[in-house]
């Protein structure tokens, strides 16, 4: 007969999923994409993606979520006072146990002993001291107050060595455990001084390691995890006490003082704290912890869950990457394991996976410390500007356009000419062939080479120097059209590069100052947070750019929300003032009327209906010639695209 084996399914829990789909980093590009187009910096659009996470891979809120959830369940669960309260209560039934035993006998001892229990001190510790050299009469009671001293002692020493209580649970009396106990503890401190004075070596803890793992279950593998283990124990030992009532408080240190002095460790312990604070000072904050649930938990259970609080305020701070220089290499990984378990630590190696591969991959590049999209990713991004532009455009039944690559445009000659290296006009596709058939051999198959291709000639299609002046004050992320105005631009960048590669662009984004924007520093383009809307500055330089150009056609396209309240002095610097002075407007228009010698036309796309705006851009029409468009901000632009596809329409 064959047996048949039976096999049972899971959830894999050994590491990452071996079947998960690879994420993709084109949609980390795209998801990127999104936060800059709507007006993030890079560095803000990055940290935000962590944040989310990508498809279904869990982002920083969920597991920040998971570290509060957590923190709540210990905080609401939980109290502080359950070894006090065993304690109390053991000693309680001792006495009780006592004197059931005691008053039947009418002799006068047990009167005696009677009025030595009614004699006892009311705090717990100093009770229990008193009752450490009484002779039991009730051997259950004499039991009792045996459990109350096994007790302290395997939560005083669990509470310094997790894992402790175990070992003492099988042996509480046994004197060779407590001598192998003092001498472990006597090693340890002799450990941690070479530590403290830059002496020890691996050489060192493994020796240790070798005569006292037993007292370490969690099989530390460096002097560096124990001392780590210690230190966040003794540290949430510290703050346990400091969490108590001071009553509370002072009878717990009574009691586990007295024990440590019959454990004979009051020395030993006390060096091994001072050595723990001397090398982790960072670890002993001082603070004080609510803990209001039903549950009383033990010293030593008290203790983790004190040591395991800590790790999640450390955890959450790190997850929230909201301090200065925050960093996705600054979330422990060894934290995110303790307190999350290892699919969150599989979730943080997904999220450090994407940065790196848009940094492999040149979508992404540091500068001075600061990541950067790079040209690859701006273009990526341009032609996704471009796209939303072109379809909302459809959707207002325009007419459709399709972003394609696109050589110069112009009406056909009916000529051809050799292809050469560089070239963009389409393939005559009837005369290539026919060069390969007159160049080839009869008896064998076809095959083209370079000699055979041959392009159709086009008219010649003049080219034109375009500039987009771009507000980058405050006032348009108050306005909440920044973003718009970052994704008019880098659709526009798009719309040159690939449809009329012969033009020659320029993007001014202003402020306090002007400046000139390349390509790369679209994506990453943000506000700046001065005073100042300084279109002098910005038509100043657009007229040097379209100067450098004489033969390209001058186009010149404005975006702003406010009338001009800077410009230059004679020094270079910049003034400031609002309402705008006269010599700021009239230091604009003198601008203004340059681009009308230079025969520019310029448009102004107006974001906002400020009465003293529309008058500026009204005067500026009035004197150039151009127009003026009030476009909302979600179609701004389709606006800007629209109005130079119709002007290289009618140029061309």
């Amino acid at each position: 007969m064959t047996l048949q084996r039976r096999s049972r399914y899971g959830r894999y829990r050994d590491g990452q999923d071996p079947l998960a789909t690879p994420f993709d980093v084109a949609e980390a590009v795209d998801e990127l994409g999104d936060r800059v187009l709507a007006g993030d910096g890079v560095t803000e659009a990055l940290r935000e993606l962590f944040r989310r996470g990508l498809g279904e891979r869990n982002g920083l809120d969920d597991m920040a979520r998971k570290v509060r959830r957590r923190q709540r369940q210990l905080r609401q669960n939980n109290r502080l006072d359950g070894t006090l309260s065993d304690v109390r209560g053991l000693l309680e039934d001792a006495l009780e146990a006592e004197r059931r035993e005691l008053f039947p006998d009418p002799s006068d001892d047990a009167r005696f002993r009677e009025a030595q229990l009614d004699a006892l001190p009311a705090e717990t510790a100093r009770a229990v001291r008193e009752l450490a050299d009484y002779d039991w009469t009730s051997s259950e009671a004499a039991q009792l107050y045996d459990e109350i001293r096994e007790l302290l002692q395997r939560e005083v020493l669990d509470q310094q060595f997790s894992g402790m209580r175990d070992a003492m649970q099988q042996a509480p009396n046994d004197p060779q455990v407590r001598e192998e106990l003092k001498a472990m503890i006597d090693d340890l401190n002799q450990l941690l001084e070479k530590r403290v004075q830059g002496i020890d070596s691996q050489a060192d803890f493994d020796s240790f390691m070798g005569n006292h793992s037993r007292f370490f279950p969690e099989s530390p593998q460096t002097l560096d995890e124990l001392l780590e283990q210690l230190a966040r124990r003794a540290a949430a030992a510290e703050r346990l006490m400091r969490s108590l009532p001071p009553d509370e408080q002072q009878e717990l240190a009574d009691l586990m003082q007295q024990t440590m002095s019959d454990l004979g460790l009051n020395s030993q312990l006390a060096s091994l704290g001072d050595n723990l604070r001397a090398l982790r000072p960072d670890l002993f904050r001082s603070g004080r912890e609510q803990m209001s649930g039903d549950r009383p938990l033990g010293l030593s259970d008290a203790t983790g869950a004190l040591a395991e609080l800590a790790d999640l305020d450390e955890l959450s701070e790190q997850l929230s990457q909201s301090y200065a220089g925050a960093s996705l290499d600054d979330v422990d990984e060894e934290l995110v394991r303790r307190a999350l378990g290892r699919q969150a630590v599989d979730d943080l190696e997904q999220l450090q996976a994407i940065q790196r591969q848009l940094e492999d991959q040149g979508y992404l590049v540091r500068s001075s410390g600061e990541l950067e999209l790079t040209a690859k990713a701006v273009r990526r991004l341009g032609l996704t500007a471009l796209r939303r532009v072109f379809a909302q455009m459809s959707k207002g039944n325009r007419g459709g356009h399709d972003v394609r690559q696109a050589g110069a445009a112009g009406e056909l000659t009916g000529a051809t000419r050799s292809w050469t290296f560089g070239d963009e006009q389409p393939l005559d596709v009837v005369r290539t062939l026919s060069n390969a058939v007159r160049r080839a051999d009869g008896d064998r198959p076809l095959r083209l080479v370079v000699d055979d291709f041959e392009v159709v000639e086009t008219e010649n299609r003049s080219a034109a120097a375009v500039c987009l002046l771009v507000d980058s004050s405050y006032s348009m992320v108050v306005n909440d059209t920044w973003g718009d105005a970052k994704q008019t631009a880098l659709a526009l960048h798009a719309l040159v590069s690939t449809m009329f590669p012969q033009d020659a662009l320029q993007i001014i984004g202003f402020s306090e100052y002007a400046r000139v924007l390349q390509p790369h520093e679209l994506a990453g383009l943000d506000f700046t947070m001065v005073q100042g809307t300084n279109l002098q500055h910005a038509l100043l330089l657009a007229g040097r750019f379209l100067d450098r150009h004489p033969g390209f056609d001058p186009v010149v396209l404005l975006v702003t929300d406010g009338e001009p309240t800077a410009r230059l002095r004679a020094d270079g610097t910049a003034w400031f003032a609002w309402p705008p002075e006269p010599e700021t407007i009239a230091a604009t228009v003198a601008e203004v009327d340059k681009m009308t010698r230079r025969k520019a036309t310029l448009n102004v796309f107006k974001l906002g209906d400020d009465p003293r705006l529309q008058e500026f851009v009204e005067d500026v029409a009035r004197r150039n010639g151009g127009r003026v468009f009030a476009p909302h901000a979600d179609r701004l632009g389709e606006y800007v695209v629209r109005d130079f596809l119709s002007r290289r329409t009618s140029r061309g």
